[in-house]
């Protein structure tokens, strides 16, 4: 039996910036890649600082050692998330609270591993980050020891069937969100382009300024995409329709009815149209906005965010009918298997489950999100990490394509014996 043996760490890189959402909002200047101002959310020195995490490595007593990454959000510390990442913190409970709770255990018990190891402290849970990084650690332990995919050790245990088909495949521009379009289009991704509209300058006072770039988006995918290629359009507002617009669902439902006029033939996704401040308001009125939306222009599917961070969260929206789709944030949900629930619950209550995630997750956390969304058949999974379109769409895409290419292998040699 392969236990683990020693648990060791290393200093890892995020694959963007951490921002300071709070400060972005209030409208600070921007002075090249960097936001001139004064920070407004707890932990941030700067606006925008380097992404930074944590490699958490259980060596195993067959000589490999199974490595996960400790990583947050982009907007850490807004709409409910944990506070921004601290290494040092989190290298601290890893010696002090991990270690002794693993090494001796056999690999292979992906899900008596995880309750062992994610037990409360103190009567507190553990931060979400070190429960995603360890988490990604003892899921490649269990598939390193029962010789699978990641994927394979999570449809056993949870008793779902094997999976055989891609997941649609959403990329985000980030700020250079015209030349980032492009190559989304080129490379023919499934959902494109999120947008980032984050601010005044790219919504407009009246939302002018956003149904221009949404026009140039759909005229773009035509111009330069593949014949027949038509993606689904989904484009992210931080809020920013209820603040330019007014909070009042019935007023961002119909702004929601111009987007729709203005891409005519596409499948919209709208991402968080509105910020109401809390978990209670933000689900009231994210129901109102669905009722209303589907009233007006059935095509379109609101997208819930803000506030939807951990799997009883994400429960709380599918039971209030609070979102067309869920963003299942790996970050924020914390526990790889609480993600493999959330995406289950979703799609149990007929409500999209969106595996996603930040550009300042890692190359790692990445590649093991792709084995969970793939396992629990999400509707959509995030190209991440990073803001330039090209390396998020070749890690994920790339370990898509690698683990269905092992699956089927298994599969034709299981037949041919």
């Amino acid at each position: 039996m392969i236990t683990v043996t020693r648990v060791i760490t290393a200093p890892a890189m995020g694959g963007f910036f951490y921002d300071d959402q709070k400060a972005i909002r209030s409208g600070v200047d921007r002075d090249g890649f960097v936001y001139r101002g004064d920070p407004q959310t707890p932990g941030f020195e700067n606006i925008r600082i380097p992404g930074a995490a944590l490699g958490i490595g259980f060596m195993l007593s067959d000589g490999t050692t199974a490595w996960g990454d400790a990583v947050s959000v982009q907007y850490s510390g807004t709409a409910g998330r944990d506070p921004l990442f601290d290494p040092v913190i989190i290298e601290e409970l890893v010696r002090q609270v991990i270690a002794p709770r693993i090494v001796g255990r056999a690999a292979p018990d992906l899900i008596g591993n995880t309750e062992a190891v994610m037990a409360y402290v103190d009567g507190a849970r553990l931060p979400i980050a070190v429960e995603y990084g360890v988490s990604q650690a003892l899921l490649r332990a269990a598939a390193i020891a029962r010789n699978l995919t990641m994927a394979e050790v999570i449809c056993a245990d949870f008793g779902l069937t094997l999976p055989c088909l891609p997941i649609p495949l959403f990329a985000q521009s980030g700020d250079d969100r015209y030349l980032n379009v492009d190559k989304m289009i080129l490379k023919s991704v499934d959902i494109l382009p999120h947008g980032l509209i984050n601010s005044r300058e790219k919504f407009g006072r009246a939302g002018e300024v956003f149904l221009e770039y949404a026009r140039w988006v759909a005229a773009r995918t035509q111009e330069i995409g593949r014949p027949g290629y038509r993606p689904v359009l989904h484009f992210d507002f931080y809020g920013w329709i209820g603040i330019e617009i007014g909070q009042e669902p019935s007023d961002i439902a119909r702004y929601i009815a111009r987007i729709a006029e203005a891409v005519p033939g596409f499948e919209l996704n709208v991402e968080c149209p509105a910020d109401y401040g809390s978990l209670d308001a933000q689900l009231d009125a994210y129901a109102d906005i669905v009722e209303q939306v589907d009233q007006l222009c059935p095509s379109v599917r609101i997208v819930a965010d803000e506030y939807c961070n951990t799997l009883s969260d994400v429960e709380r929206f599918c039971d209030a009918r609070a979102a067309h789709i869920i963003q299942i944030k790996t970050p924020d949900v914390g526990n790889l298997l609480d993600t493999v629930r959330a995406i289950r619950y979703a799609k149990s209550a007929d409500i999209g489950a969106y595996s996603g995630g930040s550009c300042a997750e890692t190359d790692l956390s990445a590649r093991a999100c792709v084995h969970v969304a793939v396992a629990s058949a999400a509707s959509m999974m995030l190209a991440k990490p990073g803001m330039g379109v090209d390396e998020g769409i070749a890690i994920v895409g790339n370990e898509q394509s690698r683990l269905l290419a092992t699956i089927r292998s298994r599969q034709q040699s299981e037949l041919a014996e």
